[in-house]
């Protein structure tokens, strides 16, 4: 068929079959299928671009729609099993591991931005933290009590010691060598904890964050103040958690209201 005879139902239909099962029964995912309309929609684009077609029969066009993904947020027993799994407090890598989980929980940051932090960041008499995050923007955030004691006791038992085996750095988690915390090293001590916490789901840094804003949520926090301690630079982004709650009401509804069924 020449290019120049395409029309857009010509290449609606060829979108349709972009989901629809192959001889093996394999069928394309949203995402990928997305990819493929876009790849199309740009060549129609140029070659109408160039003169060689009168129109571009791909303009109308649009790519499946991606089904948006929950975020899985674990529920509050089991994020207390995980810190109180998290390190062994007589080891000043075991109060580091405390501490590091008890923040990432208690103020929703991401795990490159606690990495990040620096001890001058913290301020434990105000109970405050000054995090940089996408695009070099700061925020302010509050630090728990929980949060703060866990953070004290690292500080005055755990980083002295740890930062002897070092070469003096300002960054406030420190590993055992007393150099900066890995991002990879702090997703470690999340496994590791899980594992001793003795729970079966995967958990990671941003587990931790989308159980913070959940937990949130759920208690009756506004949707704009959860955006703003998550540092979301659009709410649109934050009120994918009213979502998770609104699934959560439905189920215990239909759980436990006797004319739900």
């Amino acid at each position: 068929m020449d290019i120049g005879s395409l029309t857009e139902n010509d290449v609606a239909d060829f979108v349709a079959s972009l989901r629809q099962p192959d001889a093996d029964g394999h069928v394309l995912g949203a995402a990928s299928a997305a990819r493929v309309v876009v790849a199309v929609r740009t060549f129609h684009r140029f070659v109408a671009r160039e003169g060689l077609t009168e129109v571009d029969p791909a303009r109308d066009v649009r790519p499946p729609a991606i089904p948006r993904r929950l975020p899985k947020a674990l529920p509050y027993e089991q994020v207390r099993a995980l810190i109180e799994n998290a390190g062994d407090a007589e080891t000043p890598e075991g109060l580091r591991d405390r501490a590091l989980v008890e923040f990432l929980y208690g103020t929703g940051t991401r795990i490159s931005e606690a990495v990040d932090l620096d001890v001058d960041d913290i301020d434990l008499d105000d109970l405050i933290v000054v995090v940089t995050g996408k695009g070099d923007k700061q925020r302010m955030l509050p630090v728990g009590e929980f949060a703060a004691e866990a953070l004290t006791a690292y500080l005055v038992r755990g980083r002295p010691v740890l930062a002897t085996k070092g070469r003096g750095t300002p960054r406030l988690f420190l590993n055992s060598l007393g150099r900066p915390l890995s991002r990879q090293s702090a997703y470690g001590v999340l496994q590791q904890s899980a594992a001793r916490a003795g729970l079966t789901v995967h958990v990671s840094p941003h587990t931790l964050r989308h159980s913070f804003a959940t937990h949130l949520i759920e208690r009756g926090a506004d949707v704009r103040v959860v955006q703003e301690l998550l540092g979301h630079a659009s709410v649109t982004t934050t009120q994918i958690y009213t979502m998770v709650t609104v699934d959560t009401l439905r189920e215990v509804y239909a759980t436990s209201h006797p004319r739900a069924r």
